[in-house]
């Protein structure tokens, strides 16, 4: 059921628009170097197929999972040969392009500079990371979508009533069925063919019966989700980012999106221990220690209790006060850290447990806090001789965070009236 025209195409409207480039390379036989890039059946390879065919070229297919450079070379001396035998040219395409590594992307460059091969390539990962910047540089980048439930339907209608490739209205289905199909391929023509004709084989009297496609259906997830891929941590980053803008619901959708994926819940427990102190931090203290019980729940139980503890700190990240002052004071300290060298402790901050130590003056005027009002050294200096005092956290007014920046400012408060006094009597 490959289309073989635009005609029969279903889906990636936003390409295939009067104007765009790709369109106007379909139909005016003009190729050039490009790269699809889009989830699973969603039209990569077809496409790559109707350049070659509008332009009158030779098609050469490979997998970078099992081809290498040695059949990329046999694959430009074919192409060479065409180009010779009937002054024809080559759509070189390349499924999961991702998958070769830069030696072989760079192989086949010199062939698509001379005009040997017009260069296709497909992944389902961002080309931005996985490709190098000279195939990049030579070959335009065009994003397919999934496919959404109304082209998927259209789909299988049309397999259903095809006569030549198709099912040729053998079969009868109700229109709950095929939106069962359609619904249970998530995006992927390929998946949805796959679907009914399984449905098929299964069915008798040329009917296919709604429970035979609930059965077909039934079995492994239907939702897209590639562990540890684009899909996983575009899903990850959008549960984060639910969480930070304080909506819950958005944030429960996502987690539950995940989970539905196969997502281990582990993983996700530990990304939410990361937003507690990135994005609440002591504006409320105690979204750490719930994110971890919600942890120590799914590891010592388990599904279900474990995915609904998880969900539940999911809420109370989302609902609380947010501040990122500690992770942002964190930074910067961090920054000065490895910039400033290996700055001495000042002798009075260091310990000094023998006698030698103590004679060098290790800990010599330390004034201990709790002997002083207040439990406050007042005026007492804490970096380093040759480093002045750095501010690097800044408590933000929500949550705990208030009170907190209210004690801080009264330490600095008494610190500075204290260095005032200190100073006065040194005058």
């Amino acid at each position: 059921m490959r289309p073989a025209s635009l005609a029969e195409f279903f889906g990636q409207k936003h390409l295939l628009q009067d104007g765009k480039p790709l369109l106007a390379a379909i139909e005016q036989g003009r190729p050039h170097s490009m790269v699809f890039w889009g989830p699973p059946g969603t039209g990569k390879t077809t496409l790559a197929r109707m350049i070659a065919t509008t332009t009158d070229s030779y098609f050469i297919g490979l997998s970078a999972v099992m081809a290498g450079v040695k059949d990329i070379r046999a694959a430009v001396a074919r192409a060479e040969q065409h180009r010779q035998m009937s002054n024809r040219g080559t759509v070189l395409f390349l499924d999961e392009v991702h998958r070769f590594n830069k030696a072989q992307q760079d192989a086949f460059l010199p062939f698509v500079e001379d005009g040997t091969l017009t260069f296709i390539g497909a992944t389902t990962e961002n080309p931005s990371f996985e490709l190098n910047n000279a195939l990049l540089s030579r070959a335009r980048v065009y994003v397919l979508k999934m496919l959404d439930n109304d082209d998927l339907v259209e789909i299988v209608r049309h397999a259903l009533q095809d006569e030549e490739r198709g099912l040729a209205n053998k079969f009868s289905i109700s229109d709950e069925s095929v939106d069962l199909i359609a619904t249970a391929a998530d995006g992927d023509a390929r998946r949805a063919l796959n679907l009914l004709e399984l449905a098929a084989d299964l069915s008798a009297n040329n009917v296919i019966s709604d429970s035979t496609v609930a059965d077909v259906v039934s079995g492994g997830s239907r939702r897209r989700f590639d562990k540890q891929g684009e899909y996983f941590y575009d899903q990850i980053s959008a549960l984060h980012k639910s969480i930070r803008g304080t909506d819950p619901d958005a944030s429960l959708y996502w987690l539950m999106r995940m989970l539905d994926g196969g997502c281990d819940p582990m993983y996700i427990a530990r990304r939410l221990i990361r937003v507690a102190s990135e994005d609440i931090g002591n504006a409320d203290p105690r979204s750490l220690r719930l994110t971890l019980d919600a942890w120590e729940v799914q590891e010592r139980l388990g599904s279900p209790e474990g995915e609904l503890a998880l969900a539940q700190a999911v809420v109370y990240l989302a609902c609380a006060p947010k501040s990122n002052a500690v992770y942002e004071a964190s930074k910067a300290a961090m920054k000065d850290a490895r910039e400033r060298g290996s700055l001495d402790v000042p002798m009075h901050l260091r310990n000094a447990p023998t006698r030698l130590m103590k004679e060098l003056g290790y800990g010599e005027n330390y004034r201990y806090a709790h002997n002083e009002a207040d439990a406050l050294a007042a005026g007492e200096k804490y970096f380093p001789d040759d480093m002045s005092a750095v501010k690097y956290y800044h408590p933000v007014p929500r949550g705990l965070e208030i009170r907190i920046r209210e004690k801080l400012e009264e330490i600095e408060r008494r610190n500075n009236s204290q260095r005032s006094t200190s100073d006065s009597r040194n005058d």
